[in-house]
Protein backbone atom coordinates (compact mmCIF):
# COMPACT_ATOMS: atom_id res chain seq x y z
CA UNK A 1 0.00 0.00 0.00
CA UNK A 2 1.12 3.23 -0.78
CA UNK A 3 1.96 5.40 2.31
CA UNK A 4 0.39 8.62 2.57
CA UNK A 5 1.24 11.58 5.29
CA UNK A 6 -0.78 12.67 7.28
CA UNK A 7 -3.13 15.73 7.13
CA UNK A 8 -1.31 16.00 3.62
CA UNK A 9 -3.49 16.10 0.85
CA UNK A 10 -2.85 13.66 -1.91
CA UNK A 11 -4.78 13.24 -5.72
CA UNK A 12 -5.74 9.86 -5.83
CA UNK A 13 -7.21 8.08 -9.77
CA UNK A 14 -6.86 9.46 -12.99
CA UNK A 15 -9.89 11.60 -12.82
CA UNK A 16 -10.67 14.86 -14.30
CA UNK A 17 -12.92 15.88 -11.09
CA UNK A 18 -10.33 16.34 -8.44
CA UNK A 19 -10.16 13.72 -5.73
CA UNK A 20 -7.81 14.09 -2.61
CA UNK A 21 -7.35 11.75 -0.32
CA UNK A 22 -6.38 13.48 3.14
CA UNK A 23 -5.03 10.53 5.74
CA UNK A 24 -6.52 10.65 9.58
CA UNK A 25 -4.29 10.71 12.27
CA UNK A 26 -5.95 7.46 13.66
CA UNK A 27 -3.85 4.87 12.91
CA UNK A 28 -4.52 1.27 14.76
CA UNK A 29 -5.46 -2.26 14.82
CA UNK A 30 -9.47 -1.35 13.26
CA UNK A 31 -8.76 1.64 11.72
CA UNK A 32 -5.28 0.74 9.55
CA UNK A 33 -2.79 3.62 8.36
CA UNK A 34 -6.03 5.75 9.71
CA UNK A 35 -9.62 7.47 8.52
CA UNK A 36 -9.23 8.09 4.80
CA UNK A 37 -10.87 11.76 4.09
CA UNK A 38 -11.21 12.66 0.68
CA UNK A 39 -11.88 16.28 -0.97
CA UNK A 40 -13.84 16.51 -3.73
CA UNK A 41 -13.73 19.12 -6.62
CA UNK A 42 -11.99 22.33 -7.69
CA UNK A 43 -14.04 25.18 -6.13
CA UNK A 44 -17.07 23.67 -5.15
CA UNK A 45 -15.70 21.45 -2.64
CA UNK A 46 -17.30 18.64 -0.97
CA UNK A 47 -15.13 16.71 2.13
CA UNK A 48 -16.24 13.16 2.95
CA UNK A 49 -15.59 11.39 6.22
CA UNK A 50 -13.80 14.24 8.58
CA UNK A 51 -12.94 11.54 10.58
CA UNK A 52 -12.44 11.93 15.02
CA UNK A 53 -12.40 15.23 16.19
CA UNK A 54 -8.37 16.55 15.97
CA UNK A 55 -7.49 20.16 15.94
CA UNK A 56 -4.59 19.45 13.83
CA UNK A 57 -6.00 17.31 11.25
CA UNK A 58 -9.06 20.51 11.21
CA UNK A 59 -6.53 22.88 10.47
CA UNK A 60 -5.59 20.81 7.39
CA UNK A 61 -8.63 20.41 6.41
CA UNK A 62 -8.92 24.15 6.52
CA UNK A 63 -5.80 24.61 5.03
CA UNK A 64 -6.61 22.16 1.86
CA UNK A 65 -9.87 24.10 1.60
CA UNK A 66 -8.02 27.60 1.14
CA UNK A 67 -9.76 30.04 -0.51
CA UNK A 68 -12.33 27.85 -1.98
CA UNK A 69 -16.08 26.84 -0.98
CA UNK A 70 -16.58 23.94 0.97
CA UNK A 71 -20.48 23.13 0.06
CA UNK A 72 -21.15 19.97 1.65
CA UNK A 73 -19.76 17.19 3.95
CA UNK A 74 -20.56 13.72 3.37
CA UNK A 75 -20.63 10.93 6.12
CA UNK A 76 -20.78 7.45 4.78
CA UNK A 77 -21.65 6.54 8.83
CA UNK A 78 -21.41 7.56 12.09
CA UNK A 79 -18.65 5.66 13.94
CA UNK A 80 -16.49 7.55 16.02
CA UNK A 81 -13.64 7.25 13.53
CA UNK A 82 -15.69 8.84 10.84
CA UNK A 83 -18.31 11.71 12.02
CA UNK A 84 -17.31 13.66 14.71
CA UNK A 85 -15.52 15.71 13.02
CA UNK A 86 -18.08 16.60 10.68
CA UNK A 87 -19.54 19.03 13.82
CA UNK A 88 -16.33 21.69 13.86
CA UNK A 89 -16.19 21.88 10.50
CA UNK A 90 -19.25 22.51 9.80
CA UNK A 91 -19.56 25.11 12.16
CA UNK A 92 -16.55 26.66 10.48
CA UNK A 93 -17.54 26.21 6.92
CA UNK A 94 -21.08 26.69 6.94
CA UNK A 95 -20.77 23.01 4.96
CA UNK A 96 -24.33 21.33 4.76
CA UNK A 97 -24.05 17.71 6.50
CA UNK A 98 -25.11 15.10 4.21
CA UNK A 99 -25.74 11.43 5.99
CA UNK A 100 -28.49 9.67 8.38
CA UNK A 101 -28.59 10.00 11.77
CA UNK A 102 -27.05 7.61 14.21
CA UNK A 103 -28.76 4.67 15.49
CA UNK A 104 -29.44 4.57 18.93
CA UNK A 105 -26.43 1.39 19.72
CA UNK A 106 -23.63 1.95 21.87
CA UNK A 107 -20.42 3.05 19.65
CA UNK A 108 -22.42 5.68 17.74
CA UNK A 109 -21.20 9.49 17.70
CA UNK A 110 -24.75 11.31 18.52
CA UNK A 111 -23.44 14.29 17.81
CA UNK A 112 -24.00 14.09 13.92
CA UNK A 113 -27.24 15.70 12.86
CA UNK A 114 -27.63 16.84 9.17
CA UNK A 115 -30.54 19.54 9.22
CA UNK A 116 -32.91 17.58 6.86
CA UNK A 117 -33.92 13.93 5.94
CA UNK A 118 -31.36 12.61 3.60
CA UNK A 119 -32.56 8.88 1.17
CA UNK A 120 -31.01 6.46 -0.69
CA UNK A 121 -31.20 7.66 -4.22
CA UNK A 122 -30.77 11.56 -3.50
CA UNK A 123 -28.44 13.39 -5.80
CA UNK A 124 -26.56 16.27 -5.08
CA UNK A 125 -25.60 18.52 -8.20
CA UNK A 126 -22.91 21.37 -7.85
CA UNK A 127 -21.44 23.42 -10.25
CA UNK A 128 -18.66 21.02 -10.59
CA UNK A 129 -20.20 17.70 -10.10
CA UNK A 130 -23.09 15.16 -8.78
CA UNK A 131 -22.98 12.27 -6.21
CA UNK A 132 -25.51 9.91 -5.26
CA UNK A 133 -26.70 8.33 -2.26
CA UNK A 134 -26.47 4.83 -1.93
CA UNK A 135 -27.89 3.13 1.46
CA UNK A 136 -25.41 0.19 1.90
CA UNK A 137 -26.60 -1.13 5.45
CA UNK A 138 -24.51 -4.24 6.84
CA UNK A 139 -22.09 -2.84 8.85
CA UNK A 140 -24.50 -0.68 10.64
CA UNK A 141 -27.61 0.55 9.44
CA UNK A 142 -27.01 3.72 8.55
CA UNK A 143 -24.29 3.37 6.29
CA UNK A 144 -23.87 5.42 3.27
CA UNK A 145 -21.57 5.18 0.09
CA UNK A 146 -21.25 7.95 -1.94
CA UNK A 147 -21.09 7.59 -5.64
CA UNK A 148 -19.25 10.61 -7.08
CA UNK A 149 -20.86 9.74 -10.72
CA UNK A 150 -19.09 11.93 -13.03
CA UNK A 151 -15.89 9.56 -12.72
CA UNK A 152 -17.78 6.16 -11.28
CA UNK A 153 -16.08 6.48 -8.17
CA UNK A 154 -17.67 4.69 -5.41
CA UNK A 155 -16.73 5.99 -1.79
CA UNK A 156 -17.11 3.01 0.17
CA UNK A 157 -16.61 3.83 3.96
CA UNK A 158 -16.14 0.78 5.76
CA UNK A 159 -18.85 -1.07 3.68
CA UNK A 160 -15.80 -2.06 1.29
CA UNK A 161 -12.24 -2.14 2.64
CA UNK A 162 -8.65 -2.53 0.66
CA UNK A 163 -7.09 -5.55 2.01
CA UNK A 164 -9.20 -6.57 5.08
CA UNK A 165 -13.05 -7.00 5.58
CA UNK A 166 -15.61 -4.76 7.63
CA UNK A 167 -16.55 -6.39 11.01
CA UNK A 168 -20.59 -6.74 10.78
CA UNK A 169 -22.13 -4.82 14.19
CA UNK A 170 -25.36 -6.90 15.28
CA UNK A 171 -28.10 -6.18 16.27
CA UNK A 172 -27.86 -3.29 14.26
CA UNK A 173 -25.51 -4.31 12.07
CA UNK A 174 -27.25 -7.24 9.72
CA UNK A 175 -25.26 -9.83 7.21
CA UNK A 176 -27.98 -10.24 4.90
CA UNK A 177 -28.54 -6.75 4.52
CA UNK A 178 -25.09 -6.35 4.07
CA UNK A 179 -24.90 -9.04 1.72
CA UNK A 180 -27.65 -7.41 -0.57
CA UNK A 181 -26.28 -4.19 -0.67
CA UNK A 182 -22.98 -5.56 -1.89
CA UNK A 183 -25.22 -7.58 -4.81
CA UNK A 184 -26.83 -4.04 -5.50
CA UNK A 185 -23.39 -2.49 -5.93
CA UNK A 186 -22.68 -5.51 -8.71
CA UNK A 187 -25.56 -3.59 -10.61
CA UNK A 188 -23.49 -0.27 -11.08
CA UNK A 189 -20.87 1.37 -13.32
CA UNK A 190 -18.11 1.75 -11.18
CA UNK A 191 -14.35 2.24 -11.71
CA UNK A 192 -13.00 2.80 -8.42
CA UNK A 193 -13.50 2.39 -5.18
CA UNK A 194 -12.11 4.94 -2.38
CA UNK A 195 -12.40 2.50 0.62
CA UNK A 196 -12.22 4.89 4.60
CA UNK A 197 -9.14 2.74 4.98
CA UNK A 198 -6.53 1.47 2.63
CA UNK A 199 -6.12 2.33 -0.95
CA UNK A 200 -8.33 2.67 -4.28
CA UNK A 201 -9.46 -0.07 -5.81
CA UNK A 202 -9.43 0.19 -9.88
CA UNK A 203 -11.02 -3.08 -10.08
CA UNK A 204 -14.13 -2.91 -8.53
CA UNK A 205 -16.32 -5.89 -10.76
CA UNK A 206 -13.33 -8.19 -9.64
CA UNK A 207 -13.03 -6.58 -5.75
CA UNK A 208 -17.15 -6.97 -4.85
CA UNK A 209 -16.68 -10.76 -6.52
CA UNK A 210 -14.13 -11.67 -4.26
CA UNK A 211 -15.34 -10.05 -1.02
CA UNK A 212 -18.85 -11.87 -1.64
CA UNK A 213 -17.08 -15.23 -2.02
CA UNK A 214 -15.25 -14.48 0.89
CA UNK A 215 -18.59 -14.07 2.93
CA UNK A 216 -20.24 -16.93 1.44
CA UNK A 217 -16.83 -19.04 2.48
CA UNK A 218 -16.63 -18.15 5.60
CA UNK A 219 -20.59 -18.88 6.29
CA UNK A 220 -19.89 -22.21 4.41
CA UNK A 221 -17.85 -22.54 7.16
CA UNK A 222 -19.71 -21.69 10.19
CA UNK A 223 -22.17 -24.45 8.97
CA UNK A 224 -19.45 -27.21 8.38
CA UNK A 225 -18.21 -26.33 12.05
CA UNK A 226 -21.16 -27.06 13.60
CA UNK A 227 -22.27 -29.92 12.13
CA UNK A 228 -18.52 -31.03 12.80
CA UNK A 229 -19.07 -29.75 17.01
CA UNK A 230 -22.90 -30.22 17.02
CA UNK A 231 -24.13 -27.55 19.73
CA UNK A 232 -21.52 -25.46 20.18
CA UNK A 233 -21.23 -21.93 22.65
CA UNK A 234 -20.28 -18.70 20.52
CA UNK A 235 -16.99 -18.55 22.15
CA UNK A 236 -15.78 -21.88 20.92
CA UNK A 237 -17.51 -21.85 17.94
CA UNK A 238 -15.50 -18.42 16.79
CA UNK A 239 -11.72 -20.43 17.66
CA UNK A 240 -13.09 -23.05 15.18
CA UNK A 241 -14.60 -20.97 12.56
CA UNK A 242 -11.74 -17.66 12.65
CA UNK A 243 -8.76 -20.41 13.12
CA UNK A 244 -7.21 -17.87 10.67
CA UNK A 245 -7.33 -14.77 12.22
CA UNK A 246 -5.16 -12.59 14.97
CA UNK A 247 -6.07 -13.21 18.74
CA UNK A 248 -6.41 -9.37 19.18
CA UNK A 249 -9.40 -9.50 16.82
CA UNK A 250 -11.10 -12.34 17.60
CA UNK A 251 -13.30 -10.17 19.84
CA UNK A 252 -14.25 -8.37 16.52
CA UNK A 253 -14.50 -11.52 14.76
CA UNK A 254 -17.11 -12.85 17.44
CA UNK A 255 -19.48 -10.17 16.40
CA UNK A 256 -19.04 -10.59 12.74
CA UNK A 257 -19.91 -14.63 13.24
CA UNK A 258 -22.80 -13.66 15.52
CA UNK A 259 -24.42 -12.01 12.59
CA UNK A 260 -23.84 -14.80 10.22
CA UNK A 261 -25.51 -16.76 12.40
CA UNK A 262 -28.39 -14.43 12.89
CA UNK A 263 -28.83 -14.84 8.81
CA UNK A 264 -28.39 -18.84 9.04
CA UNK A 265 -31.04 -19.00 12.08
CA UNK A 266 -33.50 -16.04 10.12
CA UNK A 267 -33.33 -19.03 6.92
CA UNK A 268 -33.99 -21.74 9.26
CA UNK A 269 -30.60 -23.51 8.84
CA UNK A 270 -29.20 -22.60 12.47
CA UNK A 271 -31.04 -22.55 16.08
CA UNK A 272 -30.09 -20.85 19.33
CA UNK A 273 -31.00 -22.76 22.26
CA UNK A 274 -29.58 -22.68 25.68
CA UNK A 275 -26.59 -20.36 24.69
CA UNK A 276 -25.78 -23.05 21.72
CA UNK A 277 -25.51 -22.68 18.35
CA UNK A 278 -26.03 -25.83 16.07
CA UNK A 279 -27.81 -26.91 12.74
CA UNK A 280 -31.66 -26.86 12.13
CA UNK A 281 -32.13 -30.20 12.05
CA UNK A 282 -35.54 -29.66 9.50
CA UNK A 283 -33.79 -27.60 7.70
Amino acid sequence: MVEFQPGVPVRVADTQVPVRRILGRNPGAMTGPGTNSYLIGTHSLSLLDPGPKDELQFDSFMAAIGADRLDYIFVTHTHKDHSPGAARLQQATGAELVGLPAPDVPGQDLSFRPAREWHHGDIIDTEEYSVRLIHSPGHVSNHICFLLQDEQMLFTGDHVLQGTTSVILPPDGDMTAYLDSLLYLQTLSLRYLAPGHGDIMDEPQAELENLIAHRLRREQKIVDRLEALGACHLDTLVLSVYDDVAEHLIIWAKKTLLAHLIKLQREGRAVLHDDNWQIEKNA
